[in-house]
């Protein structure tokens, strides 16, 4: 353990703004550092949304988790950071699932590569409950989170589970994309479910196209954008629940989520959630 918390000690970043802070800044949490700050208000002047898109993507997991739930499903693993220390106590993703299933008991393993995500994680959750688990891992590496000894002995691989890929910003490369879903549908059990994320520039005006994509260059380098055409893609041969791959206020809204909920596409994410036979 004394290893482990060196080598984390030894990846943390604090000059170099990472999208899982950025998020937990724009959702007011603490887990972040000046550069993230520093990211969050000029994506804010440039358009002033960030912080609403952020709680529209928080907004949305919730209700994923919620339906997945409701359908029979005990098992999340949520690879990316699901954990954003804005959230109030009672309110994170492993709560949402407990609240739905009502006397079923879910299995939530958060995994995470962001060094201060994870211990934070690892303080704040793990103490409280035997119901969740946060493992330090990287969806670069889909195999090594795959075959972690806590993944194969905490989850039960005879019944359903749901995959929620959340990081899919740090897959550049499509063709390792394809495999790590490929991946997840050979382990997992049938009905078992996968849910992704992907972060699009489709709505933005052409003219503020160059100018975006020079801050992203600057303050969030090698960060993964992707057109639905190529989301979609990376979906062929997956049934989608519906509605499909949408923006993601406009998956199963409740009218109670109201984050972009009068523009969906300012939330400037896709979401999609398909079954795995």
């Amino acid at each position: 353990m004394r290893q482990r918390a060196i080598r984390n000690l030894a990846k943390l970043e604090m000059t170099q703004a990472r999208i899982t802070r950025v998020l937990d800044a724009a959702t007011g949490g603490k887990n972040n550092f000046v550069a993230d700050r520093d990211a969050m208000r000029r994506y804010d002047q440039a358009a002033p949304i960030v912080t609403t898109a952020a709680r529209a993507v928080l907004q949305y997991l919730c209700r994923v988790v919620r339906h997945l739930a409701t359908e029979g499903v005990d098992q999340f693993v949520i690879v990316g950071s699901g954990v954003p220390s804005g959230l109030p106590a009672g309110r994170q993703l492993h709560d949402v699932a407990r609240d739905a299933l009502g006397a079923a008991v879910p299995r939530v393993v958060y995994v995470e590569n962001d060094p201060m995500v994870l211990a934070g994680a690892r303080a704040t959750i793990e103490p409280v409950t035997d119901l969740v688990r946060v493992v330090e891992g990287d969806v670069r590496e889909i195999d090594d989170i795959l075959d972690d000894r806590v993944m194969q002995t905490f989850l039960d691989w005879d019944r359903p589970m749901a995959v929620l890929l959340l990081s899919t910003h740090s897959l550049n490369d499509d063709e390792y994309f394809h495999y790590v879903i490929k991946r997840i549908r050979q382990v997992v059990p049938e009905r078992s479910y996968l849910s992704l994320l992907q972060t699009t520039f489709d709505a933005i005006p052409p003219e503020l196209l160059p100018a975006i994509h020079n801050l992203l260059a600057m303050t969030l380098p090698g960060h993964a954008i992707r057109t639905r055409e190529e989301v979609a893609a990376l979906l062929e041969g997956l049934v989608l629940v519906d509605p499909g791959l949408v923006w993601v206020p406009e998956w199963r809204p409740n009218g109670l989520d109201t984050a972009c909920a009068d523009q969906p596409s300012s939330s400037g994410t896709y979401g999609a959630v398909a079954r795995i036979p």
